[in-house]
């Protein structure tokens, strides 16, 4: 649904979203510049309006720097076909680039999705499932391989903790400029 709010003297429309799996208020700034909000179910409205007056300043900020931005080819959700096309190519990338990369781990993972995601590069679920959104194979390889032992390492680590880091710079030791770099392109 959509909503408005006043925020530094602008009003600002977001999409509101309510999910029974959200655990805390979260706030997504699009390619674009969209806002949207996602409320735990149950929870008062009034709360994430406070929640999004608090963060004023950063999503006005935000949403500046997202707009100014060039199109990027992650921005639009591909079409059926061109996901398809790709599908098996991307796969059989994430397979190769995993082995090679796993090597030095050794961590056990079980199935490998490719997915056509308009905001996830991969995930990692609890049962050790690793997805991959098909458009790793537009990557350079310095990217791929970031999000290749990123997700790996939530195998081992299920969180962003300073130890799922470390294992991360095992591999990457210039992690932090790869993620800044990738999340500028």
């Amino acid at each position: 649904m959509r909503k408005e709010i006043e925020i530094g003297n602008k009003n600002i429309s977001y999409q509101l979203r309510e999910s029974a799996r959200a655990r805390c208020l979260r706030i997504t700034i699009h390619p674009g510049g969209e806002l949207s909000a996602t409320l735990p179910h149950g929870m008062n409205i009034n709360k994430l309006e406070n929640f999004i007056r608090q963060k004023a300043d950063w999503i006005l900020r935000r949403i500046n720097i997202v707009k100014k931005r060039k199109p990027s080819f992650l921005i639009p959700k591909a079409s059926r076909r061109e996901y398809l096309k790709y599908k098996e190519q991307a796969r059989k990338l994430a397979e190769v680039k995993l082995e090679e990369l796993n090597r030095f781990y050794n961590f056990r993972h079980c199935r490998i999705s490719i997915r056509n995601q308009k905001s996830r590069w991969g995930s990692c679920s609890r049962k050790g499932n690793l997805n991959f959104n098909y458009k790793i194979i537009h990557l350079p390889e310095k990217y791929l391989n970031y999000i290749i032992v990123h997700e790996l390492c939530h195998l081992k680590e299920f969180n962003h903790s300073k130890r799922f880091w470390n294992l991360v710079s095992r591999t990457i030791p210039d992690y932090k400029n790869t993620r800044k770099e990738f999340r500028n392109l």
